[in-house]
């Protein structure tokens, strides 16, 4: 039999579905806790603050990240392939109707500062993405490692954009963003 979710799952999940759809900074407190039917004071006993379950949360988006990153190119074999994967299931995923963006540029167009807590989580995490980008480009025999992983992180990241500004539309100019990775590589790695 599966346990019941503790008043603090409870908390975080309200937290995570509303600071995804709704934004952080639109996303108060006692909307959390109106939402969860959780108490202000059981939310303050596991995160002291409003920014600290936003640190909560983009470290949770993050190990979540990574697990799809790994679910995507599981079945690929060369850094080439991986790269094609991952980008054909972020075409997937940035033009259905579950996607409101990347959490970690929401944070860091919300939370602008470089010394915020949350921003600084985002870099982390973009800073891994360009590295893994970097040895996936090198293992596909790039000329230039370092210059595809760029454009790779600036397809995605764009994707994540174009997801929420234009939602699941046919006008989300991320419908193609598989094919704009594929001609990168191709221009990096030929054919």
């Amino acid at each position: 039999m599966k346990n019941a979710i503790t008043p603090k799952e409870r908390l975080f999940q309200t937290a995570e579905r509303l600071f995804y759809q709704q934004g952080y900074r639109s996303t108060g407190v006692d909307s959390i806790v109106s939402e969860s039917g959780i108490g202000k004071m059981t939310l303050y006993r596991h995160y002291p603050s409003k920014d600290d379950l936003i640190v909560a949360y983009l470290r949770e988006s993050g190990e979540k990240f990574w697990h799809y990153f790994e679910q995507s190119t599981k079945e690929a074999s060369t850094g080439r392939d991986k790269l094609l994967s991952f980008f054909e299931a972020l075409q997937n995923y940035v033009t259905g109707p579950d996607c409101y963006g990347c959490p970690f540029i929401n944070v860091a167009t919300e939370f602008p500062g470089l010394d915020y807590a949350g921003h600084q989580v985002a870099l982390e995490h973009k800073q891994s993405v360009h590295a893994r980008f970097i040895q996936l480009a090198e293992q596909a025999g790039a000329r230039e490692p370092e210059a595809l992983a760029n454009g790779m992180l600036l397809l995605m990241d764009g994707a994540y954009i174009a997801a929420r500004m234009y939602g699941p539309t046919s006008q989300n100019p991320a419908s193609n963003v598989a094919e704009a990775a594929r001609q990168l590589i191709e221009a990096q790695c030929g054919t």
